[in-house]
């Protein structure tokens, strides 16, 4: 007789999900990574027939941890907005028996963001002060719980679209932090900044590089949108750029699969990724050249965090 899986809707990962500690299981699970101790498969997108939307599958395979799963996020087409959602199955590489399933809506808004903040962390120098945020919704809040412990930071400004009119997004952000400032354009954000996080669901740039100081870290994420991609891809031959993974990042990321095909750039120019920086086997930015990383979103992510709510479950059970 095999135990059951537990279970946990949205709810019940919300009530447990701040108090997973991000930024270690994260840091671990590349160590293993480039440890060559954990192995990431490259996501797959299976379109539904008929046009009616597609889903994406992510994989991965922590040996050290003794865990393997996937995620399953799809994007149905309705007759109004699209239906997004996401699940993520977690295995015992021991007895091959499921031990968790889980609604993973916030689960990949925290890991999308605990990502990125190992990024800053890796990444930023320093010295690093001055912090842009561009998006204003659920994971752009995210991107800066995790992050605002990173560094001193002197400042912090945020621009959307929608932010000016909406008084309830503003209030979420002062309640953040009362030193939040808030822009009136992306290039008005990001001028002067050290740190500039992109969180947005945009398929096409939403700021322009050219205002890009020359030490300035960009971190970009990804959404569902063909292609998509947050800066001009052309600038990709101007930045050190790493990502989260580079064995699979450069075939999926919108901007590097277009400035490999119109603009010269290869992905050989890829200074390095998550595990390489974690296990420090890869160079750090030098001075003088902006540096661009790229998050697509990684199975081994929502294996790691997974694992962690399952652990936290576990306890308050």
């Amino acid at each position: 007789m095999t135990d059951t899986p537990i279970i946990l809707n949205a709810d019940q990962v919300a009530e447990l999900a701040p108090r997973i500690d991000l930024a270690h299981e994260l840091r671990a699970m590349f160590a293993e990574l480039g440890q060559k101790q954990a192995v990431q498969p490259s996501q797959s997108v299976t379109l539904f027939p008929e046009d009616r939307g597609d889903f994406i599958t992510y994989l991965g395979a922590q040996g050290t941890a003794g865990v393997f799963g996937a995620k399953l996020s799809p994007y149905l087409v309705t007759k109004d907005a699209p239906i997004i959602t996401a699940w993520t199955l977690l295995m015992s590489m021991e007895t091959g028996q499921p031990l968790l399933l889980c609604d993973s809506g916030q689960l990949t808004t925290e890991r999308t963001a605990g990502t990125t903040a190992l990024a800053v962390d890796l990444l930023a120098p320093e010295s690093a002060k001055r912090l842009a945020i561009i998006g204003s919704g659920a994971v752009a809040q995210a991107h800066y719980r995790h992050a605002c412990k990173l560094r001193n930071w002197s400042s912090v400004t945020v621009y959307s679209r929608s932010l000016a009119d909406d008084i309830a997004a503003q209030d979420t952000w002062r309640a953040l932090a009362s030193y939040i400032q808030f822009a009136s354009s992306p290039e008005m954000a990001s001028d002067g900044a050290d740190v500039v996080m992109l969180c947005t669901s945009s398929g096409t740039p939403v700021i322009d590089t050219a205002t890009i100081g020359a030490n300035t870290l960009v971190t970009s994420i990804s959404t569902n949108v063909a292609q998509a991609h947050e800066v001009d891809p052309a600038w990709l031959n101007q930045a050190q750029v790493y990502c989260d993974a580079q064995a699979t990042t450069p075939d999926s990321a919108g901007e590097m699969v277009l400035a490999a095909r119109d603009h010269g750039w290869s992905k050989e120019a890829i200074m390095g990724d998550l595990a390489t920086l974690v296990t420090e086997t890869c160079p750090r930015p030098s001075q003088g050249k902006p540096v661009f990383f790229r998050s697509i979103g990684l199975g081994l992510e929502d294996i790691a965090a997974a694992k962690a709510l399952l652990s936290l479950a576990k306890q308050s059970s």
